[in-house]
């Protein structure tokens, strides 16, 4: 200890009380090495206070009184200015060093409130839209779906319907989603397929199951292999996210638990998703999957391919692994169904 060290030769007489009851004494006063000595006149040491233990009685006054403790009923009082300051520094050293438990305490308050809060801020909303998710039941996902698919006709174009293309396309669904597919779960019976006149993206996936296609994919392609390649990449379970959790992931916390606690869906929420939804960039599928399920339904995969990219490079792996090449593919639809679906948004 450095202020020690500064006084360790130091010595001072002064008064010494061994309780309230006894005479004071006079004092021979020094430094040891953690302690401070009392000795008498005969050199005779009567105590040691520890020093981080000495406390100044009567701050400012002269004499200095000091004790070795609220308890311990001894007193010093000493004169020699020289003596009372490095006491009084030596309380202070020793006093800077010892432990903040109060300091120490609000560090760790602080620490963990910082991890509460990281927790809010970081866990507790994914915790929460993997469980809503998890619970909603199926009636309420089609509800939600029902009411984006509204909101979504609003920017695109009501949803087509005209003449015998509805029923073509239930047609192309049963098709391309069952029997192969059905054993995989995706559940082609509940899925339900709308056509649309506008919009950016060939297909939308909505909650309650719900696919829609884009106009374009019936009208300007000669095969309906293109649009059902559309349908086994919208279904794909490798690498599909599930559309409710989309969509909670964009509507945030505060409605995610107003879903989990009423069972709805605040309309300025789903009208904000559905202009979204049009800006959002196609998820990208794994090819080795796909080609998978282009086998299992028994449709070539090359009619899908080049109509993602015409030029084949990009989907080379679905040209090149088609499962129906070099040999001919199990009808997809009647030319009358073909005919039906393609005029299914009218003239």
């Amino acid at each position: 200890m450095t202020a020690l060290t500064q006084f360790e030769r130091l010595e001072t007489t002064g008064l010494w009380r061994e309780s309230p009851e006894a005479q004071r004494r006079d004092v021979i006063v020094s430094f040891g090495k953690a302690s401070l000595i009392i000795r008498d006149r005969t050199d005779t040491a009567l105590t040691h206070w520890s020093l981080p233990a000495i406390e100044r009685i009567n701050p400012g006054q002269r004499p200095a009184m000091f004790e070795p403790g609220a308890e311990s009923g001894e007193t010093l009082e000493l004169d020699d200015d020289t003596m009372i300051t490095a006491i009084e520094k030596v309380r202070k050293t020793i006093a800077r060093k010892k432990p903040r438990h109060g300091r120490v305490r609000l560090a760790i308050l602080v620490s963990i409130l910082s991890a509460i809060a990281a927790l809010g801020v970081f866990w507790l909303p994914d915790a929460l839209i993997r469980h809503t998710v998890s619970v909603v039941p199926d009636s309420t996902r089609l509800s939600i779906g029902n009411t984006l698919l509204d909101h979504l006709t609003r920017l695109t174009g009501e949803t087509c319907r005209a003449g015998l293309g509805p029923a073509a396309l239930s047609r192309l669904k049963a098709r391309t989603l069952g029997d192969g597919l059905a054993s995989s779960g995706s559940g082609a019976q509940a899925r339900r397929l709308f056509v649309v006149p506008g919009g950016p993206q060939p297909t939308l996936s909505l909650p309650g199951q719900i696919i829609v296609l884009n106009q374009t994919l019936v009208e300007d392609y000669d095969t309906p292999a293109v649009a059902a390649g559309f349908i086994l990449a919208a279904t794909d379970p490798s690498t599909r996210v599930d559309p409710l959790r989309t969509l909670l992931d964009h509507a945030g916390l505060r409605a995610t638990f107003g879903l989990l606690t009423t069972g709805h869906l605040d309309q300025a929420v789903l009208s904000d998703y559905a202009q979204v939804l049009l800006t959002q960039e196609a998820q990208d599928v794994d090819p080795e999957s796909l080609l998978a399920r282009f086998e299992a339904a028994r449709i070539a995969s090359s009619p899908y391919a080049y109509a993602k990219d015409i030029t084949g490079e990009a989907t080379l792996t679905l040209i090149e692994a088609d499962p129906m090449r070099g040999q001919p593919a199990p009808r997809l639809l009647s030319d009358g169904d073909w005919i039906s679906l393609q005029s299914i948004c009218g003239e």
